[in-house]
């Protein structure tokens, strides 16, 4: 029998999670606070596995106007040795560059093209829950009673808050600044740049090129007791002015706008991940993977599970275990591997020794590429059931 769902949230988890939910042929509704196109602080980059399942989807890329395929990356050791890593040249897509404020509209549209109802600058309000139903106040909406909720609304959920379930004073596990630059003019103009910075590891910072001769600039850093807020405004300026980076971008590069920071959460094996009649997806049940900073697909992945959840389960409660057991099945050994690859990549000449063994030869530079840009699960070694006839054989997204 057809749910009724509500998803508060239209980023990539909501809009996900509402296109399979639709697709399964349950009703479902999506309200989100904001009026798209809006802009979302992160640094574009899509990995193969996000690539994947926007293919699977059915996302056209050609509805961001600057949509951006990369085939390589230089990734810059903590001594300033330079690796030029190139992704596989097999057919498909493995990486590209999409920003957000035109990627979610995108995926918005996409929605209500396929016939969902999205409902734009209407906020949640609260929730009640019932023995048979939720019942889901949203600004200048009438009422929602419906089966389900799921809550695609972000790290600092509004409505994880509303049922009392939030953690007072969480930050996040790391933080990141990010500001489009213009005027570029050296590589950073059509090549993808990873700096391992000393003073950021296990963090980077990153360049990566968009049309028209500009760039997102950014850095990403694990959040400690010693990283102080003063520390992270301090670095940020300092990254700018750094020989490297400035020949990089280039000596003539303009700063658009003034730079944002956001916390980013990456506790996939702590957080609440549903309560009730309620399922939380995306930033809101933590699922950034903790050793990149990656939340797209991880994002579109919580979404899918959670409406695939919510069509296999035969009642709230086996809901909520179905979905548990998708999100450990899919992401959990994932997690815990890049918890401990941080740790190790936290020390600079761990740091320093990777990268050497990387650049032996092409078959070890093109495999860390693709590792890197989650061509495979991070685990994958590890967990026999995830193995395939084509490990690092496979083709990128949209193959013609």
């Amino acid at each position: 029998m057809p749910s009724k769902v509500l998803i508060i949230g239209a980023g990539p988890s909501g809009t996900a999670c509402a296109a399979t939910l639709h697709r399964l042929g349950h009703e479902v509704t999506v309200v989100d606070k904001a009026t798209f196109p809006r802009d979302k602080c992160c640094g574009d980059g899509l990995t193969t596995n996000a690539l994947r399942i926007l293919d699977q989807l059915g996302f056209d890329p050609s509805r961001v106007p600057d949509w951006q395929v990369t085939s390589d990356v230089l990734v810059h050791s903590p001594t300033g040795r330079t690796i030029e890593l190139a992704l596989p040249a097999i057919g498909g897509v493995f990486a590209a560059i999409a920003p957000r404020s035109q990627f979610d509209h995108a995926l918005v549209q996409h929605c209500r093209d396929a016939g969902v109802t999205i409902n734009e600058g209407h906020a949640f309000e609260s929730l009640s829950e019932t023995d048979t139903s939720i019942v889901v106040e949203v600004e200048g909406l009438e009422p929602f009673n419906v089966d389900y909720v799921v809550a695609a609304d972000g790290m600092w959920s509004p409505v994880r808050k509303a049922m009392g379930l939030s953690t007072a004073g969480y930050l996040g596990e790391w933080h990141a600044f990010r500001q489009y630059i213009g005027n570029v003019t050296g590589s950073s103009a059509t090549q993808l740049h990873v700096w391992f910075e000393k003073d950021l590891l296990p963090g980077y910072a990153w360049s990566f090129p968009l049309p028209g001769n500009r760039a997102n600039f950014g850095y990403g850093i694990l959040r400690t007791s010693e990283r102080s807020t003063k520390f992270m405004n301090d670095t940020w300026r300092d990254l700018l002015t750094r020989p490297h980076i400035r020949e990089a971008l280039g000596p003539d590069n303009v700063p658009e706008d003034r730079h944002t920071a956001w916390p980013i959460p990456a506790r996939i094996d702590t957080a609440i991940r549903s309560s009730g009649r309620v399922l939380f997806i995306g930033d809101a049940v933590c699922a950034t993977d903790t050793l990149t900073g990656e939340g797209i697909g991880q994002a579109l992945e919580t979404g899918i599970a959670a409406a695939e959840s919510i069509d296999a389960g035969n009642s709230p409660a086996d809901v909520r275990a179905h979905y548990s057991h998708a999100l450990d099945k899919t992401l959990l050994a994932d997690h815990r591997m890049s918890v401990v690859l941080s740790a190790i990549l936290a020390r600079p000449f761990f740091a320093r020794l990777v990268l050497a063994v990387v650049d032996t030869n092409n078959w070890t530079r093109t495999n860390f590429a693709r590792w890197m840009f989650e061509d495979e699960p991070r685990a994958i070694v590890l967990t026999p059931r995830r193995w395939h006839r084509k490990f690092l054989s496979r083709s990128g997204a949209y193959e013609s």
